[in-house]
């Protein structure tokens, strides 16, 4: 009696195939496999109708094999993403040479809805290369030079008096946009850095007890210069943290500056700005978002996230930690970059990518290494080289 209910129980699918749903009665098992193969329990109370005797027995089809742990991948279109960016940077190499990397991470930074601090010597193009993303993008864009004597109200807006109707209307300020460049942010003073707290946080802008909401997309880009002293005021902590990233942006190497004398040899006045057209519509960007949202993580790479971050809080090297903020900011991009490189999972080549410039504005040096001539840099790479990478 066991033999025979083996070998009938391995002609029959265990599971049926969905392509083989449409064949109705003709593919379940008769009620003598079913009596036969049912438990002492009484579970198979339902008996199927019989099998007709000219059909074949269904054999079910094999499924695509899925990428081990990632069982959803297969549905996750990021062309969206990955044309997106091709086409900004397309718009963007028009005038920029070279700067591949920092383009990459604004890309990330404006697609994920995080802010960007570029900080570099003047001159090597940060200013230029945030004004052509803005001009890629079918956006409005907005410049703000900070300086000693800006006030918060310059930035946010006022209340403005109308004689007619004796009333108060709120004006507002340059900030209401939705790629907003903020040149040498650091010039300005610490009340005037303040005043970009909530709208870089919430995305809103608190006035004489009223809340005015802004638009999508929201991105500030600010630029800074890392030597000069004279007339700056250091961003504080909390001003720090507001931004998905600090971009370190180096000098240009030799091949590139070549080739940036022979595109500029003939056009003194910069006219090739010109050149630079919207490529990517508002909706775009809103597809895009969704789809880096839906990429797919692992939970062994989210624990390598959290240890990462944990780890700078727990440092003897380090005398300020990251915050959950710097974690949720590792995730984002992580998700960001791989689509952007045309894959809808995450690896931790991504994360390990992007956890220097979400993470060296975030921690402090403690007072001994900095003594030492330590960089942040160093104890970021050795804290991701000692944790280890998941497989």
């Amino acid at each position: 009696m066991h033999d025979k209910m083996e070998e009938k129980n391995e002609d029959m699918p265990s599971t049926p195939s969905p392509e083989n749903n449409d064949q109705g009665a003709e593919n379940q098992p008769s009620s003598d496999q079913v009596n036969e193969g049912a438990s002492p329990t009484g579970a198979n109370e339902t008996t199927p109708p019989p099998l007709p005797e000219d059909a074949a027995p269904a054999v079910p089809a094999a499924p695509a094999a899925p990428l081990e742990g990632v069982p959803s991948v297969e549905h996750v279109d990021v062309s969206p993403v990955a044309n997106a960016a091709m086409k900004i940077r397309q718009e963007i190499s028009k005038l920029v040479v070279g700067q591949t990397e920092m383009i990459e991470l604004l890309l990330a930074g404006v697609l994920t809805g995080g802010h960007v601090l570029l900080e570099g010597y003047p001159g090597i193009a940060k200013t230029l290369t945030a004004k052509m993303l803005a001009r890629s993008i079918s956006s409005e864009f907005s410049r703000i030079q900070f300086t000693p004597d800006l006030m918060p109200t310059d930035v946010t807006g006022t209340s403005v008096f109308n004689m007619k109707e004796s009333t108060f209307s709120f004006r507002k300020g340059p900030i209401f946009s939705n790629i907003i460049l903020i040149d040498e942010i650091n010039r300005a003073p610490a009340k005037t850095q303040a005043s970009l707290m909530e709208v870089m946080e919430e995305k809103q802008i608190t006035y004489d007890g009223t809340t005015y909401e802004l638009g999508f997309p929201f991105f500030v880009i600010a630029t800074q210069n890392p030597i000069e002293q004279e007339g700056t005021y250091q961003l504080p902590e909390a001003q720090l943290d507001r931004f998905v990233f600090r971009i370190r942006v180096p000098y240009p190497v030799l091949a590139e500056e070549q080739q940036i004398l022979r595109r500029f040899k003939q056009d003194f006045a910069s006219k090739q700005q010109e050149t630079v057209n919207p490529v990517i519509s508002i909706d775009e960007l809103k597809k895009a978002r969704e789809v880096i949202e839906a990429v797919y993580i692992k939970d062994e790479l989210i624990d390598y996230i959290a240890a990462v971050v944990n780890n700078t809080r727990n440092n003897g090297d380090l005398f300020l930690g990251a915050s959950p903020r710097a974690s949720l900011a590792i995730l984002r991009t992580s998700k960001a970059i791989a689509a952007m490189r045309g894959r809808s999972f995450v690896t931790p080549d991504d994360i390990r990518h992007v956890s220097y410039p979400v993470l060296n504005h975030r921690v402090i040096l403690s007072h001994e290494r900095e003594m030492e001539g330590t960089t942040v840099e160093e104890v970021i790479k050795d804290i991701l080289t000692t944790i280890e990478v998941p497989r």
